[in-house]
């Protein structure tokens, strides 16, 4: 009678086991997919804020082009044109950020560092453990009970 029981209930812990193994891998699999979902969101809202700022600094790059040469051709000094030099490197590379290629250049210079250049990326005192998070909760606890 005993051993029945018994063998009913390590079925039912082995069966229990698995279903909690399953909902573990689920809730992992859930919660990768929210945060690529909310990094996805993120880089469209960057590049769409790129492409909106293109528009209104294109028209100002526009405007104070046209401004400075008609100035410079009247005035009959070049040196009206040298502000248009930085600000076209600016143009260009919010140009490049909202429709070029900078995006997958960034991304592949960030893959090339994940690689080759692993010690950049360590933090100071190594990686954070509980331990360490307990230690300061700890210490910054006015209600800490000890058990």
């Amino acid at each position: 009678m005993g051993f029945i029981f018994s063998k009913s209930m390590n079925e039912s812990m082995k069966n229990q086991k698995e279903f909690m193994l399953m909902n573990a891998r689920l809730q992992l699999e859930r919660q990768l997919i929210m945060q690529s979902e909310m990094r996805e969101r993120q880089m469209a809202m960057q590049i769409a804020w790129s492409r909106e700022f293109l528009k209104y600094f294109g028209t100002f790059f526009g405007f104070a082009a046209i401004s400075l040469t008609a100035g410079a051709i009247k005035r009959k000094k070049p040196a009206f044109l040298v502000p248009i030099i930085p600000l076209s490197f600016i143009l260009t590379y919010q140009y490049d950020l909202g429709y070029g290629t900078l995006l997958e250049r960034m991304k592949g210079e960030a893959e090339d560092i994940l690689e080759t250049e692993k010690s950049k990326l360590q933090l100071p005192k190594g990686m954070i453990t509980f331990e360490s998070i307990e230690k300061a909760r700890k210490e910054q606890s006015i209600f800490f009970i000890d058990k």
